[in-house]
């Protein structure tokens, strides 16, 4: 009698646990039968997310410039008062993209086209993911010790500043991404690797290309402070592969520059100074990569 107990639970027994099995499933893993445990989640095809709209001709050929309006957000750049760095840089930088668009025959983006914080590192890095080939970040000075400074100045990249008032300048735009000289985000190794690397000379050469036409562009029409472009270790200038100057625009704390920038013939004036500068500088890499 033991013997065919043993035997009938060595057959029934899994028959048992299978029928349990099935009628767990059937009562509960079905929807619309006990509970339904299956979440459903929409999940958005990956891709170039946040990256800014380019604009311009739908022709990939065609140049890009990437523009950078300094500051934004949280970080309200140089001014005391009204106006702050990051409006006055913003209004720039929208009244050059409306001037390129308007020209026609490049496309255009912008690292912001509102009031919104973006660390340094994520500057230059737009412009290298969308492919640039020239990227332009716009600012606008300041000092406290020299109240009647004037003028615009334009930067490319140095290990070292061209002299101390550059430096000043590199040291005041990279501690953008410090709270009382606390990092609130370490840059990436790619951006530390290059950190102030010139190996890459050809677009190295670029910029300073650039900056030369844009200084002789644009001293016709507003004045500047130095007599020839400057150096600086700019954060946001480190891209390797894509030529990159700052223009400090002005002084926000003269009145006489803030007056120019601000007033609608003095933003048109840039805007259509630098357009002239960008167009020359592509016909001239076109011509150069042709030979």
């Amino acid at each position: 009698m033991r013997r065919v107990l043993m035997l009938l639970l060595v057959f029934v027994a899994p028959l048992a646990v299978l029928a349990a099995m099935v009628l767990a499933d059937r009562t509960f893993g079905r929807p619309g039968r006990g509970f339904d445990y299956v979440l459903s989640f929409d999940v958005k095809p990956s891709g170039e997310s946040g990256l800014p709209k380019i604009e311009g001709p739908m022709d990939a050929s065609r140049p890009l410039v990437v523009i950078d309006a300094g500051h934004g957000g949280k970080d309200p750049g140089a001014g005391a008062d009204e106006p702050k760095e990051k409006a006055l840089t913003l209004a720039l930088a929208l009244a050059l993209r409306d001037e390129l668009l308007r020209q026609g025959g490049v496309r255009v983006a912008l690292t912001r086209s509102d009031d919104r914080y973006l660390f340094l590192e994520e500057r230059p890095a737009i412009a290298r993911r969308l492919g640039a080939d020239l990227f332009i970040s716009i600012h606008a000075d300041s000092t406290e010790s020299d109240s009647g400074a004037m003028g615009a100045t334009v930067y490319t990249l140095s290990a070292k500043g061209s002299n101390q008032t550059a430096e000043r300048m590199a040291a005041r735009e990279n501690a953008v991404d410090e709270i009382n000289g606390i990092k609130i985000k370490n840059q990436s190794d790619d951006v530390n690797a290059i950190l102030v690397d010139l190996s890459q000379r050809e677009t190295q050469a670029q910029s300073e290309q650039f900056a030369s036409l844009l200084f002789r562009e644009a001293r016709e029409a507003m004045p500047f402070k130095e007599t020839e472009p400057q150096s600086a270790a700019f954060a946001v200038l480190k891209s390797p592969d894509v030529p990159s100057v700052l223009f400090e625009t002005g002084y926000i704390n003269n009145p006489a520059d803030v007056a120019r920038l601000m007033s609608q013939a003095g933003r048109q004036s840039f805007a259509q100074t630098l357009s002239r500068a960008i167009k020359v500088f592509f016909a001239r890499t076109a011509t150069n990569r042709a030979t």
